[in-house]
């Protein structure tokens, strides 16, 4: 089923589809047409990258999450390496870390390696984290034996490549392995292939191992220039991406957007005029958190995300949070990334907390630790009210109900978890 000459990629795909379709070749979900198409023999082409050296020494490998990779999924458990699948469509960051329960049966490892196992089996992997990817494991809708590829037309596993070199996280020698039937094996133009397309090193379907030995570059990094405002604006990751390579005054000159020169940054200023006699606007608050959130969760999701504060202020009760940057322009970014956030079942509200002038500003408490009033401490107010002198002439504490206090008492201590807070 070789392409006729002067076919584009959509054609290619197509014939693919209809072929898998018209001849039963095609798994389920069904129809394949617009997917990564999952395939009668998928788990058996799985098996073969047992056969390759790369994989018996990869220690961390990326796979994505198509179904007629679930096989190397599996694999990649039951040999105790750690496994990499990207979020779907990259909405809520880059990286899951698939973590199966401590003794994990065989049957719990093999839904850690689905769909529904990446859902509720993984943590997120944050830009900071130090992850460096042994073995790339892709999806494809065609592939020749030269290792040029085709995918489903959306661009992810490009995207996703690129979007590991920006992050240090793989090299041009991380080899990039795909499995596909026998039929998706076909000739691709070369004149259909662009800068920013990933090529494969291996191919493995069910009857065959294929070396490809291709030379033609991998993607050396994110081309802004094929992205797009409105894909920047669906992948909270991609804006922290392209503000860190902004801030390292590289071109991130986007599709339709205006150009930002080399060496050019944006000042606090530009994102954010702060009016006068008030305080820069540098803490985020977040609202509408799950009854049953946790902090824990909440950072570590913002980790993830590539836009952890400097500090961090919960207010649980009241379902939100206060996320307090060095500066405007990290704020600024913080709210663009969160937009659309989902913890749990809630997408979250996300907003510049409002601005005070530098004489109403309240006192706060360590946001992580426990603050400790030794001295003399009254009951000021009514019982719900306290003072303790020690904190500065003139600020209270108010607790949600009364508060006995012993006439004895000579300290108390407040955790940053309890419900007080400075009146």
């Amino acid at each position: 089923m070789e392409p006729r000459a002067g076919v584009s990629k959509q054609d290619i795909r197509e014939r693919i589809w209809d072929y898998m379709e018209s001849q039963n070749l095609a798994d389920f979900p069904r129809p394949v047409h617009h997917r990564i198409p999952n395939f009668k023999g998928s788990y058996l082409a799985c098996q073969n990258i047992r056969d390759l050296e790369v994989f018996a020494r990869t220690q961390e490998l990326k796979v994505d999450p198509d179904k007629p990779l679930e096989g190397v999924r599996l694999l990649a458990l039951q040999s105790k390496k750690t496994l990499l699948v990207p979020t779907p469509r990259l909405r809520t960051g880059l990286f899951n870390k698939i973590t199966p329960p401590p003794g994990a049966t065989k049957d719990i490892l093999r839904k850690c390696a689905t769909s529904q196992g990446v859902r509720n089996y993984s943590t997120p992997v944050g830009l900071d984290s130090k992850v460096l990817v042994d073995l790339v494991v892709v999806g494809s809708v065609a592939v020749s034996e030269k290792g040029w590829r085709i995918g489903k037309g959306e661009g992810y596993a490009d995207l996703e490549y690129a979007m590991m070199v920006s992050m240090g996280a793989v090299s041009q020698g991380t080899p990039v392995v795909t499995i596909v039937h026998d039929c998706q094996v076909v000739d691709i133009p070369e004149a259909l292939l662009e800068d920013h397309d990933l090529t494969v090193d291996y191919i493995l379907t069910p009857t065959r191992v294929i070396t490809t030995g291709c030379e033609r570059p991998k993607p050396a990094g994110i081309s802004w220039s094929k992205i797009s405002c409105e894909m920047l604006g669906k992948m909270p990751i991609l804006r922290s991406l392209r503000h860190r390579e902004e801030q390292a005054g590289k071109d991130v000159t986007l599709q339709d957007g205006p150009r930002s020169p080399p060496g050019a940054t944006r000042s606090p200023q530009d994102l954010a005029p702060p009016e006068l006699g008030s305080v820069p606007p540098s803490s985020v608050q977040i609202g509408n958190l799950p009854r049953d959130a946790r902090v824990s969760e909440l950072k570590r999701a913002l980790s993830a995300l590539g836009v952890a504060p400097s500090r961090l202020t919960w207010q649980g009760p009241q379902h939100r949070a206060f996320l307090h940057y060095r500066d405007p322009a990290e704020a600024q970014q913080a709210i663009a990334c969160l937009q659309g956030f989902r913890l749990g079942a809630n997408t979250v509200r996300v907003v510049l907390a409002r601005q005070q002038r530098a004489s109403d500003l309240p006192r706060e408490l360590p946001a992580d630790a426990c603050a400790e009033m030794k001295g003399p401490v009254s009951q000021s107010r009514g019982a719900g009210c306290v003072r303790a002198s020690l904190l500065g002439p003139g600020v209270r504490l108010k607790c949600p109900s009364p508060l006995p206090i012993p006439k004895a008492q000579k300290s108390v201590r407040l955790w940053a978890h309890s419900s007080w807070e400075l009146e």
